[in-house]
């Protein structure tokens, strides 16, 4: 039997509070994402790995009340078992699962500024060890806290009014348009991308909808090197708004894509690149 129909204006007036886990939250896109939905009204869990100042200014700036900040390692299955128990004891249930930390070798341990890894100027063992980290972090951490969250949205019924629950992946354009000179990035995004489409046919039957996003370059401080003089010119060049997209643009996206509605659009990938790339 369908569900009576819902005046759905009256509901997205006032809607009710969720709890919020964003990871990689204690900067760029992650910190404008937590912001944004605490601007919303729901208490937000501020993930971070490093960067604890960082972390708590960002809850410091949350409004509203109820936020937490937990630390963990993505890469370690324990790490990320301890984040989701931990999540759950300060919100009480999580609603929304935001799966937004990625990392990108350090320049150090790569052989350009982004600690780029060109299959023919990479040894062997930096090529495993670059593979080995970046799929750790960027697809076997999410993976691994889908598990942790989906299975927490299954058994604890959600408030009412709202969906057993909502994960928006944060992949990106490279998963697609491809990345020749960090490619275990680019690998990554297009592994959650996939990993996304598939748990949103298993999840769906429990009402969890996974969306993605992919988007191009943004105005963070991981881009920053890349944004500069003609190099870019040249990337802002690529849309032909002429500009990368801002943090809270992107946050706003993801918000969206978390409305308890958004069910329908669940196994969808929002390109957000600002026509940069089309597919």
């Amino acid at each position: 039997m369908s569900a009576p129909p819902r005046d759905r204006s009256v509901e997205r007036d006032r809607p009710p509070p969720r709890g919020v886990l964003v990871t990689g939250s204690s900067r760029g896109v992650g910190a404008a994402t937590a912001r944004a939905f605490a601007a919303r009204g729901d208490r937000v869990v501020v993930h971070y790995h490093g960067s604890e100042d960082l972390a708590r200014e960002v809850l410091a700036s949350l409004p509203g009340e109820g936020h937490g900040l937990v630390r963990a390692d993505l890469g370690d299955p324990a790490a990320v078992e301890r984040l989701a128990t931990e999540a759950v004891g300060l919100l009480g249930r999580i609603d929304v699962l935001v799966n937004n930390a990625a990392m990108i070798v350090a320049p150090e341990e790569g052989r350009g500024r982004r600690g780029t890894h060109p299959l023919e100027e990479t040894s062997y063992p930096d090529w495993v060890a670059v593979w080995e980290r970046t799929l750790a972090t960027n697809l076997l951490g999410p993976a691994h806290l889908i598990w942790q969250v989906a299975r927490h949205m299954i058994d604890v019924p959600p408030g009412e009014g709202l969906p057993t629950g909502r994960i928006v992946d944060v992949g990106s354009r490279g998963a697609y348009r491809g990345e020749p000179d960090i490619p275990a990035y680019g690998a990554s995004k297009a592994g959650l991308h996939s990993l996304g489409q598939s748990m949103a046919v298993r999840l769906a039957p429990h009402g969890i909808a996974v969306l993605g996003i992919a988007p191009g370059f943004i105005a963070t401080e991981m881009a920053g090197y890349a944004l500069a003089g003609e190099q870019g010119a040249a990337i802002r060049a690529q849309s032909p708004f002429d500009r990368v997209a801002t943090p809270e643009e992107v946050a706003d996206a993801v918000v969206a894509l978390a409305d308890p509605w958004s069910r329908w659009a669940s196994g969808a990938v929002l390109d957000f690149n600002g026509a940069s790339h089309l597919r």
